[in-house]
């Protein structure tokens, strides 16, 4: 799955909210859900999976991070439309009449 689509569920993004922090266990992070921790961790995986986030073993607990360079993707994509959408609003105002202009 690539990032975009993997930030589209409102879970995985309520867990890079919370990841923003810093490194959290997958115990803490479930604390938070209202949903089991075995699916949170179905949604953290997809986030790797997707290289939105890491993971480190400490002992018995796993530690997810976020990771910078995952979000290259989503933020050239979305860079890509605002150039975009810039461009278009630039061509509309250069071809707007001007205010003493009756035309």
């Amino acid at each position: 799955m690539n990032a975009l689509d993997a930030i589209g569920n409102p879970v995985r993004r309520a867990l890079l909210e919370h990841l923003r922090a810093g490194p959290l266990s997958v115990q803490h992070l479930a604390d938070n859900f209202a949903i089991s921790r075995p699916a949170v961790s179905r949604h953290l995986r997809v986030l790797e999976d997707a290289g939105l986030v890491t993971h480190a073993s400490e002992g018995r607990q796993n530690l997810y991070a976020l990771r910078a360079e995952g979000f290259a993707e989503v933020r050239g994509y979305l860079d890509a439309l605002w150039s975009d959408a810039l461009a278009r609003f630039a061509l509309v105002a250069d071809n707007l009449p001007d205010e003493g202009d009756p035309s």
